[in-house]
């Protein structure tokens, strides 16, 4: 009866494992706010899902890096796989590379440039639509007149792309017709290059009354620069986009005018949900796409502590 007893303990602990669902992630960048927030809602939303583990990686803004990460979870025998891509034109070889193992595949903010074969899909926002708001409430902030400069994300990300696609097609409607981009450049997402490229234009004499961001931590490098100028803030609009949690304390103080709310806990949850389901041999949307809302300081209360 013992022995009968401890078979049917070690098969149900075996029955148990086999139904353990194991998820790689792999990040293009562990050291920016946003992504942080991002990579926590999924790790945090699949404690809540029953006996899944996950397993993050950061890229560290290598594609060979995360390549190499894509091999390493599928040797490992992970049952689905989360990439937020380091670059978007790197998209169709991490697809080719799970797709050859059969390993289900969920690209999550960074939208894939690749056409996704079946048991792949992404989860994230429309970045267009993100530049649109952004630019559409600085030509309102400007009264349809004035000059500009961008600061762009890393070249050749969808966020970089699209967001500054988004712009130019707001500042092109008739109502900015009368405000001119000055200059645009990368800063690579981050606070520092952000400042020192502000800063550079600044001492080069450059003339503009707003800065378009691509995201929240380049806008603050603007406001940083600005400050050190001695330019006040209230001569100039700094618009960004993520609403995290820097931005809105700025906004707050004042030196921030504009953010663009992208929905992090929802990606995560939608990314984790659709990783389980394809493991699960389950189908899922192609793409599936969080709403981007427009914050201000009139409504920024709301968005407090979400990002």
């Amino acid at each position: 009866m013992k022995r009968l007893l401890s078979a049917l303990a070690v098969s149900a602990m075996t029955i148990v494992s086999a139904q353990a669902t194991t998820i790689g992630i792999s990040m293009s960048l562990f050291d920016d706010n946003y992504l942080t927030v991002l990579r926590q809602a999924m790790e945090n939303y699949a404690k809540t899902k029953g006996d899944v583990t996950v397993r993050s990686e950061d890229a560290q803004g290598d594609i060979a890096r995360q390549q190499s990460q894509i091999d390493n979870f599928i040797a490992s025998g992970v049952n689905a796989i989360i990439v937020m891509l380091v670059d978007a034109d790197s998209s169709a070889a991490i697809s080719s590379q799970a797709e050859a193992a059969g390993v289900p595949l969920v690209f999550v903010n960074q939208a894939p440039v690749n056409d996704l074969p079946t048991k792949q899909a992404f989860v994230g926002s429309d970045e267009v639509l993100a530049g649109n708001m952004q630019g559409q409430e600085v030509c309102k902030e400007l009264k349809g007149t004035g000059k500009v400069v961008i600061l762009e994300g890393q070249l050749g990300t969808t966020g970089q792309r699209g967001r500054t696609e988004g712009v130019h097609q707001a500042l092109s409607a008739p109502a900015c017709k009368n405000i001119k981009i000055v200059d645009e450049k990368t800063a690579n997402w981050m606070r520092t290059p952000a400042m020192d490229l502000v800063t550079n234009w600044i001492s080069a004499g450059l003339d503009f009354n707003a800065v378009l961001a691509n995201n929240d931590e380049m806008a603050l490098g603007a406001v940083q620069a600005l400050k050190a100028s001695g330019r006040p803030m209230n001569s100039v609009v700094i618009a960004g986009s993520d609403a995290t949690k820097d931005a809105l304390a700025a906004m707050k103080a004042g030196d921030l005018g504009v953010t663009v709310f992208q929905n992090a806990t929802g990606q995560g949850k939608g990314a984790i949900d659709a990783a389980l389901k394809l493991a699960k041999g389950e189908a899922v949307p192609n793409k599936t796409y969080i709403p981007f809302e427009l914050v201000t300081k009139d409504n920024m209360d709301k968005y407090l502590n979400r990002n």
